[in-house]
């Protein structure tokens, strides 16, 4: 199989390094804009299947031409180039699938569904960890119950130790986490769809020492199409973030005074938008050096055999020293090259379909484990 990354940058060099090392797979195209990133992606994969491209997203030919070439697409670019991208690669009759990060447009690339489907390929959105992941994991554990009642997805990227004043490090798109903070939180309530604010309903939760009780609270997009495939079939389904405890309130402060508003303001002379410096400061003083972690806990309340039943997943990952890869690189590149592997085998049907659809989650599970990833899993009952 041949395969096409877009995007050279940190999850893409981790989906590279996966998809090398995979025996069906004979060569790896990783296509960046910036020759040097992508050249670098190649040499940090270590294999002589990987073969560096220059190539712009925008240029819609250049694009068209490389899909045409493999079996399946990854996109590691940001995800307001994905809908074009997805209308590209059903153009070129290949599989597709991103890492999605907003609502709107996996809307729009769901809506190509009959397109994909006539063009016999699978279109995935969303296949990181969360959104990603976490939507598996909760099908795998319904799957194990008879009923369902709730489902909790909890995750969250950390630094390893934490400094003041957020006790947090940037481990992804600084754009990508402040929508995560802003936008509206899709989730189910009493068997219905709600709406709820981000930054609120802040939980304690525990992990093992030395992490101990962090808190967890809604933010936007982590359960992706999940609420929408599961309205009828569960009582509640909501998704929260995991941060060190307190990183919630100085954020909202932060919020509540405007520091993300993309309306313009005037300072002296000079008109700035808000959201650029808060982003701009973000990304100056926390992009440390210190190592990273995900802590993740997917709970599936229900019953099984007539009595209450809970399975649950959980996972503490630790940066990889040995190969260089972050935490947040390992859960997040590793399940879209999965799904992406997964694709160009033909183990999904066609159409652009959300994964908790087009996924054998026990298939997923099954590859990921074989990453040597710490994911657990346990079904406890009376």
């Amino acid at each position: 199989m041949r395969m096409l990354i877009l995007g050279g940058g940190m999850m893409g060099r981790a989906a590279v390094y996966d998809m090398v090392r995979q025996d069906d797979v004979e060569e790896v195209i990783v296509a960046d804009v910036d020759r040097a990133v992508a050249e670098d992606a190649a040499r940090f994969a270590g294999s002589e299947k990987v073969l560096p491209q220059v190539l712009d997203v925008t240029d819609r030919d250049a694009v068209l031409g490389a899909m045409e070439t493999v079996d399946a697409v990854l996109s590691a670019v940001s995800y307001r180039f994905n809908l074009e991208l997805a209308r590209l690669a059903i153009e070129a009759g290949v599989h597709f699938c991103d890492l999605g990060g907003n609502n709107t447009v996996v809307e729009g690339e769901l809506a190509l569904s009959r397109d994909a489907e006539e063009k016999g390929i699978t279109l995935i959105p969303d296949c990181g960890l969360a959104p990603g992941m976490v939507s598996l994991l909760a099908m795998a554990g319904m799957n194990q119950l008879d009923t369902t009642d709730r489902v909790r997805l909890r995750v969250g990227g950390l630094p390893v130790h934490p400094e003041p004043p957020l006790d947090y490090t940037i481990v992804f798109s600084v754009h990508g986490l402040i929508n995560e903070y802003i936008e509206p939180c899709l989730a189910i309530r009493d068997g219905k769809t709600v709406t709820i604010d981000p930054l609120t309903e802040v939980e304690e939760i525990e992990f093992p020492e030395p992490l101990g009780i962090l808190e967890a609270f809604h933010t936007s997009g982590g359960s992706s199409t999940l609420p929408t495939t599961l309205l009828g079939k569960v009582r509640d389904l909501d998704y929260k973030t995991i941060r060190y405890p307190g990183h919630v309130a100085k954020m909202k402060a932060m919020l509540e005074i405007g520091l993300a508003s993309e309306v313009p303001v005037n300072v002296g002379a000079v008109s700035v938008a808000p959201r650029g410096i808060l982003e701009t400061c973000l990304e100056k003083n926390l992009s440390g050096d210190d190592d990273d972690l995900v802590v993740l806990r997917v709970t599936i309340e229900g019953t099984k055999d007539g009595d209450h039943a809970v399975a649950v997943y959980e996972m503490i990952d630790y940066a990889d020293s040995k190969t260089g890869l972050s935490a947040m690189m390992r859960g997040t590149s590793f399940p879209a090259s999965i799904i992406t592997l997964m694709m160009a085998r033909g183990e999904t049907p066609a159409g652009a379909i959300p994964q908790e659809l087009a996924v054998d989650s026990e298939r997923f599970i099954e590859e990921f484990l074989k990453r040597d990833m710490p994911l657990t899993v346990s079904l406890a009952t009376p």
